[in-house]
């Protein structure tokens, strides 16, 4: 009678852990939703702040799920839908309200700057629209080892935590019509990377049982303390250097090619891993 009864308990159990990362998706779509609505009442830091707490949610969530081996179809699309409210409507609408906001109503070439405000920041929640069902997709698909090395389009919390972190580092929002066709600029250019096929590194192979323990603890310390007390200049650090990574790397092998001697590196799959 123990054994049917160990059994049960440990059935029971799987049952309580597969409910941790939906929890954790949850949250994902509550940062989501409160960014939105921060957004709409005028505190676009708040929103922005909303956002990065959103990515730890999302990364926390995966990585839970094979931890505990509840990974599933029914989690995996939650998870895409999370990603579409936190990553794709909350940045659109952040960016559009505090970068082309204090333009709306005025005459003249403001007027045009806020229409193509409008464009870009729908194109931004379309493109990550797209990106994740690019990735529902594809992951259905067999890929070999080295695809997952890198993402095929830039992640679309990475694209997310750009307009984040930009917004975090100046606050205020902007004023000018030249800053806002700037600004509308970039979160056009972050739309078309996400749908692109430049490719972004994984860091999956990146393993810390391989690195030096105390190294390793030493550099993660220091990172979370200059986030902590330096966070709008860390956060856009970080975030300026992972999204123009795949176009320099891109840049880079055109570049190589023209170079004399050079050899053609073997091309990898053009589908990759796209994971968000």
């Amino acid at each position: 009678m123990r054994q049917p009864r160990r059994i049960q308990d440990q059935a029971r159990i799987q049952r309580s852990l597969s409910i941790l990362p939906s929890l954790f998706t949850v949250g994902n779509i509550f940062c989501g939703y409160y960014s939105i609505t921060s957004t709409v009442s005028g505190n676009w830091d708040r929103a922005a702040v909303l956002i990065g707490i959103g990515y730890i949610l999302d990364g926390l969530d995966g990585r839970i799920a094979r931890m505990t081996k509840t990974a599933s179809d029914f989690g995996m699309q939650l998870d895409s839908i999370a990603d579409v409210v936190t990553f794709g409507a909350a940045p659109a609408i952040l960016a559009y309200s505090w970068g082309f906001g204090a333009l709306v109503g005025l005459p003249g070439p403001p007027s045009h700057v806020v229409q193509f405000g409008f464009l870009a920041t729908f194109l931004f929640a379309m493109c990550g629209a797209l990106r994740l069902a690019r990735f529902n997709v594809q992951t259905k698909r067999p890929t070999d080892a080295s695809s997952k090395r890198y993402f095929v389009g830039l992640p679309i919390p990475a694209g997310a935590g750009m307009v984040a972190s930009v917004v975090h580092f100046y606050k205020d929002p902007t004023k000018m019509a030249g800053s806002a066709f700037l600004w509308g600029l970039l979160v056009f250019l972050i739309a078309f990377l996400m749908i692109s096929k430049v490719r972004y590194s994984s860091f999956k192979e990146f393993d810390v049982k391989k690195a030096k323990p105390s190294l390793a603890l030493f550099l993660t310390a220091m990172l979370f303390y200059l986030i902590f007390f330096y966070s709008e200049y860390m956060l856009l650090l970080l975030a300026t250097v992972y999204v123009s990574s795949g176009p320099v790397a891109k840049l880079v092998q055109v570049v190589r090619r023209f170079l004399p001697g050079s050899v053609a590196a073997p091309s990898e799959p053009a589908h990759g891993n796209i994971k968000n």
